[in-house]
């Protein structure tokens, strides 16, 4: 059975892009009107561990933008850096956005078992397009979408 990675990745990411934008509209609203420097939300994490709020943004980003263009054989923009504003955060997502919906599900067709490449930590992995889409970018994307809407400071959602 042929994976459907079009469907798979550009509409998934683009649907969690919607619900993370719209999520860290309500944070920008709460602070706005708790009197809360942005900041606090922006670097609040659920484990002293794990990333802030800001970078699992970035990173599902990341992972949104990347994933179809390593699946396509595309050169991948460099991941997000910096500590960022709401405001860019935003426009992460818009810019993410925009290149997911430049895409077309017949240039995904055919590439199920294409060898993608890609850097996991200091080590390169391959995998089949299908396996990296289904089996690794989109559990990775996920993750960092969903840790992103649980910061620690609830009353905010």
């Amino acid at each position: 059975m042929k994976a459907d990675l079009y469907s798979s990745s550009v509409v998934v990411f683009d649907r969690g892009l919607t619900g993370l934008s719209a999520v860290l509209r309500k944070a920008v609203a709460h602070a706005t009107a708790n009197n809360i420097p942005e900041t606090d939300l922006l670097e609040a994490r659920l484990h002293p561990t794990m990333f802030p709020l800001y970078r699992q943004a970035q990173v599902a980003c990341d992972f949104a933008r990347n994933t179809p263009g390593r699946a396509l054989g595309e050169d991948v923009p460099p991941d997000a850096t910096g500590t960022p504003t709401f405001r860019d955060l935003q426009a992460l997502i818009v810019e993410a956005k925009r290149y997911l919906n430049g895409l077309l599900p017949a240039q995904f067709e055919g590439r199920d078992e294409t060898p993608v490449t890609f850097p996991i930590g200091d080590q390169p992995a391959t995998y089949p397009a299908a396996q990296y889409v289904l089996g690794f970018a989109t559990q990775n994307f996920f993750f960092h979408f969903m840790t992103a809407l649980c910061d620690p400071a609830p009353s905010w959602r």
